[in-house]
């Protein structure tokens, strides 16, 4: 449900930026440079479509969804940046093997964002939208996206809502973050936004979208796992498990997967490999957990007909 990878024209347009987020050309890959984080290194292969569609035969995957990385904080950039980056990851989607489907993105500077461009990304094909957790801070944040988010409902497709960019706990610079180790915003920054927006969403989001569907990547950081202290705080009881939520279990293993399912329900977790941001190692599952993480739970979330295929 969740991989990257970055198509020609997508390449192209961040080795022409001056300023995060950019792709610097080396030897043998690109330097990725985003602001607030550590540079990165990516090489020719995580670009190459297909070497990419071989892995998914080695994962035992028939179909991967490619999602533009909110890390890079493109969907916050001036209007003009960000829809022409937003536009070449569209076209770098479509250009992909048939293996691949893809998650549309939108911008959302300016005083309010503008639902015709989700009904452009799904009128191309993309199966939802990815939205960055940053933008779903808090209940405010929330409901700033309204119009985004009841567009989605409307139009019967999926919220993929993922990590990034970064906040500024580590500062608003590459240079401020150059002494951290790079898998320090993942273990951090990434977590407490995915927690957030996850609380912000079960706070004011379902009541105000109660068919929306939505996928949390990286198990929206353990959020679950904090329901019995949102109850103390709340003084209220917890809630039950919300059956249009959904999990990707990107960069996670057997340990923490079994504690998520055991508090919301196994059939609500899906898998994501996060490839090529971290080397998918598949974890070892009982085989049955492992066909509804591919399979269906999949064809649930992207299609809400019990009767229905996967798409």
């Amino acid at each position: 449900m969740h991989q990257h990878l970055l198509g020609e024209a997508l390449v192209e347009a961040l080795e022409r930026r001056t300023k995060p987020p950019l792709l610097i050309r080396r030897r043998d890959g690109w330097t990725f440079k985003v602001a607030a984080e550590p540079d990165s290194v990516l090489t020719f292969d995580a670009t190459d479509a297909e070497l990419r569609r071989a892995e998914l035969g080695e994962d035992g995957i028939d179909r991967a969804l490619v999602a533009l990385s909110t890390a890079l904080g493109i969907e916050t950039l001036p209007p003009e940046e960000s829809t022409a980056l937003i536009e070449a990851h569209h076209r770098g989607i479509e250009a992909l093997p048939p293996e691949f489907g893809g998650w549309g993105a939108v911008p959302l500077a300016g005083p309010e964002p503008d639902p015709a461009a989700v009904d452009d990304a799904l009128d191309r094909g993309c199966v939802g939208i990815s939205l960055p957790a940053a933008a779903l801070a808090d209940p405010a944040a929330v409901e700033r996206l309204h119009p985004l988010l009841a567009r989605l409902a409307d139009r019967d497709a999926p919220l993929f809502v993922h990590p990034g960019p970064v906040t500024g706990a580590v500062g608003e610079t590459c240079a401020d973050a150059a002494h951290l180790p790079h898998w320090w915003p993942a273990l951090t920054d990434y977590v407490a936004q995915m927690q957030a927006a996850w609380f912000a969403f079960l706070h004011v989001g379902r009541r105000a979208h109660p068919r929306l569907r939505v996928l949390f990547a990286m198990l929206a950081g353990g959020a679950p796992l904090q329901l019995e202290r949102y109850a103390a705080r709340r003084g209220v009881p917890a809630p039950d498990p919300d059956p249009l939520v959904f999990y990707d279990t990107s960069s996670y293993g057997p340990r923490m997967i079994a504690a998520v399912a055991a508090t919301v329900g196994a059939a609500q977790l899906v898998y994501g490999s996060d490839r090529p941001v971290v080397d998918p190692r598949r974890p070892r599952l009982d085989p049955d957990l492992r066909r509804a993480l591919v399979a269906t739970n999949p064809a649930r979330l992207l299609n809400p007909d019990p009767k229905g295929a996967l798409a």
